[in-house]
């Protein structure tokens, strides 16, 4: 029987252990898709409990601590601090098999220095000893500790990007915060609040928004703002992966209804975000942005939690797997032209993981390695098993080596310890393809193989 998360927890060979502690361990870690806030880090918030650093926002605990039977006020509503934490604790025990159980221990010792576990019984003293130590822990503190070159946080095109100005001109914290490229709600004409967003998009660029031209000129403005803030990728957070035949299409009448707050039909829908991706797909190839496709989530799916809530609480789930045929004329629409932009294809269901390999395959190119990527298993997926199917379909239908690895999708200043379970699960695969004659024992081609995916790769790729 082996203790509970030993230095080398997961790492059941030697093979594995040597890859991770002479190499993987090492590497900086490049944050490139988080939602952390950018002002926290230019304010560099110290928060008074770790309620406020652990369950301020992350639906991820949320989710499990309502699993367990406990009423909405003692997660997201009036309770103190202190009974929510007693929540968690209570739950995590439950929470075996559940990644969250790992990260919890993981973000424990690495930040706090404890050995122990937390459940009911302990949780008063891990709620005294986070408490004192965060008197002295600070959010740049934490990224420091985590050793974090560089992190891309998530931007909507009228943010004003104040906050990473402010980090920008603060040359004693070394960490690189850029900002990445979020038009969501630009693209999502069938959805309430589309009409606003448009006129405030309108404000922000100096820009009178009349017709869909009119939104890609804005956009277009904003695009040139960020790319002066060091921005080198946007990510789009869309249901289903847009494909239209636009001819004879009319958009202005599509946008025309968007604005006046009519129902739109599944295809218009699809044919206004079709056509506006087409424009922006261009605008970053011709930038050297990245493209970054989040799709298959089905959102807010408990209409009474989101009417009190809002979104982002903890109620969506995992939907379909998407269309081949639609996400390969989308890539091929720009490849036809060749201004397909380096693209990174996330889906929610698992379900998809050898389908986007495989097209990712049909479509790679010169301009730098792997250009076309099938991203880290996200969200539902970032488990040991959704990380080792991921990494194994990958190799298996692709090529791991050009893989650009771990991200933390996360709220949480703590969720560093996802890049170290990443990469100690990536070491954990290869070294037992290597101690079953699978692959040979070449030590420095391995060790090259780990630190390119757990950070050289992203590097290059993002031109960082």
């Amino acid at each position: 029987m082996q203790e509970f998360m030993t230095k080398d927890f997961l790492l059941n060979t030697e093979t594995a252990k040597v890859l991770y502690h002479e190499h993987a361990e090492k590497m900086p870690i490049i944050d490139y898709h988080c939602h952390i806030s950018p002002q926290e880090i230019a304010d560099d918030r110290q928060y008074d409990n770790i309620t406020q650093l652990w369950l301020g926002g992350d639906h991820y605990k949320w989710r499990l601590i309502r699993s367990n039977g406990v009423d909405e006020k003692l997660v997201t509503g009036p309770a103190s601090d202190r009974e929510r934490f007693q929540q968690f604790a209570e739950m995590l025990p439950k929470a075996i098999g559940n990644p969250m159980y790992h990260w919890t221990h993981l973000e424990l010792k690495r930040f706090f220095g404890y050995e122990g576990i937390l459940n009911g019984e302990t949780a008063q003293e891990v709620w005294d000893l986070c408490n004192e130590k965060l008197k002295t822990l600070t959010v740049r503190k934490m990224i420091e500790m985590a050793n974090v070159e560089c992190i891309a946080t998530t931007d909507d095109p009228i943010d004003d990007l104040a906050a990473h100005k402010a980090i920008a001109a603060d040359t004693s914290f070394k960490t690189r915060v850029i900002p990445a490229w979020r038009p969501d709600k630009a693209l999502n004409i069938h959805k309430a609040g589309f009409a606003e967003y448009i006129k405030k998009l309108g404000e922000v660029a100096e820009i009178e928004i009349h017709c869909p031209n009119c939104v890609k000129k804005a956009l277009k403005k904003r695009m040139d703002y960020f790319d002066e803030m060091g921005c080198c990728a946007s990510d789009h957070g869309i249901d289903t992966i847009p494909y239209a035949d636009l001819d004879g299409v009319d958009i202005k009448a599509i946008f025309d209804k968007g604005m006046n707050g009519e129902k739109l039909t599944n295809g218009e829908v699809a044919a206004y975000q079709f056509y506006m991706m087409q424009f922006l797909g261009r605008e970053y190839a011709r930038r050297g942005w990245a493209m970054q496709m989040h799709y298959g989530a089905v959102r807010n799916s408990n209409t009474r939690r989101f009417e009190q809530l809002g979104p982002d609480t903890g109620y969506d789930c995992m939907g379909a797997t998407g269309n081949p045929f639609d996400i390969t004329r989308f890539l091929d629409s720009f490849e036809k032209t060749g201004e397909l932009p380096k693209t990174i294809l996330y889906s929610l269901n698992s379900g998809d993981n050898a389908m986007l390999v495989s097209i990712a395959q049909s479509f790679q190119g010169p301009e730098c390695l792997g250009k076309i990527q099938h991203g880290s298993a996200w969200w539902l997926n970032d488990t040991m098993e959704g990380m080792t199917n991921q990494i194994k379909t990958l190799a298996e239908v692709g090529l791991l080596g050009n893989f650009i690895g771990m991200l933390t999708d996360s709220r949480s200043f703590l969720s560093y310890t996802r890049h170290e379970y990443f990469r100690r699960i990536l070491c954990r695969i290869i070294g037992q393809w290597v101690e079953e004659g699978m692959y040979p024992a070449d030590m420095k081609t391995l060790g090259e193989i780990v630190e390119n995916i757990s950070y050289y790769n992203t590097k290059r790729y993002f031109g960082l």
